[in-house]
């Protein structure tokens, strides 16, 4: 094979997403080559704990535990960062880039947070920063809203984007089951970790949707600025009566793009059960784009496992091969870099207008109804529907579900605080927003 084909990787880190990258360019390397003309050679291999690489059929001589073993290696085309959280695979990535180097990541804490600042110093080295795996795992979604969904004017996304909570979702909905049961099975099958903080409470969906977002609004959209509510105030019943109601419910990351600025938000939601988001279910992860040339496009496939990401890892690492490869063979290399546009402003969570369900408990006693309507009222939110749920004869309460209407946030979260200190109402269970 030509010597300018050879094409030299380093790997940061060699747990389980490491492992399974490493696994495929060895035992997939052979037909890379012979398919792609590409002779993807893992250089080095950065990983604090040596001993991991016992696990992997790597040579031993490529592992070190010494940065600068790797990063001051001029030979290294290619660096794969797959340590994850923000230090120090910022500082690594960043020095990669300035140094000319492409980088594949699939660190979705960092280029949800640095991720503008990132493509911008990769457009000035002339080289690029690739990152499928950030969201969704093996479902290729970032790659299209660079690429084949460029001459589209986006306006929305609305994602399924951790697979953890949407099976914890999915248990409760099929088989009845509290969340701290749903949560101990999905631990004990290994799709949750032992601290499952980062998924249960929407932070991780949060992460991924500031870049999904940014990359499809062409502004930079900040965690900090995507609206977060996790899945741990949801009960067994809420599921009940979603199912009786039409819906399923669902984790959702939504953004949303209006003449006056950006939303997005991510919260646990009403879904029409017609909807194909509403039937994603799983550890399935799923990417609803609209955009105004293609209209609607879903994409949908695992959000989880060493496997599927290695795909999304390597498929970008045969991208940036064939631009580096065509840079020492002299050729301009295909790149499709990506431009911020003017900044949007963030709307805040106040203004957002939608449906909402509101399950509370109330004395099983005529007039109750009407003064909860009368609080609703006052602050101008309209009822749909009132139905009223399981009657706990001994404590002589109800349970009502509320469909309203579309109404305010602001006034909504204002009419459930007022009804809330009520005499006629022992308890607010749930508040859910309705996408429609």
């Amino acid at each position: 094979m030509a010597k300018q084909d050879r094409i030299e990787i380093a790997l940061l880190g060699l747990g389980v997403i490491g492992s399974g990258v490493a696994r495929t360019l060895l035992e997939k390397g052979p037909a890379y080559a012979q398919q792609r003309g590409l002779d993807l050679s893992l250089r080095h291999i950065l990983e604090r704990d040596l001993y991991k690489a016992d696990n992997v059929p790597v040579d031993r001589r490529l592992v070190t535990d010494d940065p600068r073993a790797v990063l001051d290696d001029e030979a290294v085309d290619i660096v794969i960062e797959l340590l994850g959280g923000e230090r120090p695979a910022y500082d690594f990535i960043k020095e990669a880039l300035s140094s000319g180097r492409y980088v594949v990541t699939a660190n979705k804490e960092v280029m949800a947070k640095h991720g503008p600042e990132l493509l911008a110093l990769a457009q000035e080295k002339g080289v690029d920063i690739l990152f499928e795996a950030s969201v969704g795992s093996g479902t290729p979604v970032i790659g299209p809203l660079r690429r084949d969904l460029s001459a589209n004017d986006i306006t929305s996304i609305r994602a399924i984007i951790n697979g953890t909570t949407n099976y914890i979702l999915t248990c409760m909905s099929k088989e009845g089951l509290d969340f701290e049961e749903a949560l101990r099975q999905a631990q004990a099958l290994g799709y949750a970790e032992a601290d499952p903080s980062n998924d249960v409470q929407g932070i991780d969906a949060a992460y991924k949707l500031a870049i999904l977002t940014s990359l499809a609004f062409h502004t930079h959209v900040r965690p900090e600025d995507v609206h977060c509510e996790g899945i741990t105030s949801l009960n067994a019943r809420d599921f009940r009566y979603a199912q009786e109601l039409g819906y399923a419910i669902k984790l959702l990351a939504v953004g949303k793009r209006g003449e006056d600025g950006v939303d997005a938000r991510v919260h646990p939601t009403f879904v029409p059960q017609d909807e194909l988001l509403a039937n994603v279910d799983g550890v399935l992860n799923a990417v609803q784009v609209e955009g105004d040339l293609l209209g609607r496009v879903l994409f949908q496939g695992p959000g989880a496992g060493p496997y599927p990401t290695a795909s999304a890892i390597v498929a970008d690492v045969m991208d940036a091969a064939h631009s580096v490869a065509a840079a020492k063979a002299g050729r301009k290399g295909d790149r499709w870099p990506w431009r911020a546009g003017r900044p949007l402003p963030m709307r805040p969570m106040a203004e957002l207008t939608t449906r909402y369900y509101l399950r509370m408990e109330v004395p099983d006693r005529p007039g109750v109804l009407a003064q909860i309507a009368r609080c609703f009222g006052d602050h101008g939110v309209s009822i749909a529907s009132v139905i009223q749920k399981e009657t706990d004869e001994a404590a002589q309460t109800a349970e009502l579900v509320i469909m309203t209407h579309v109404a305010r946030e602001e006034s909504v979260q204002k009419t459930v605080e007022e009804t809330g200190k009520l005499a006629v109402v022992s308890r607010i269970g749930n508040l859910l927003r309705v996408e429609n």
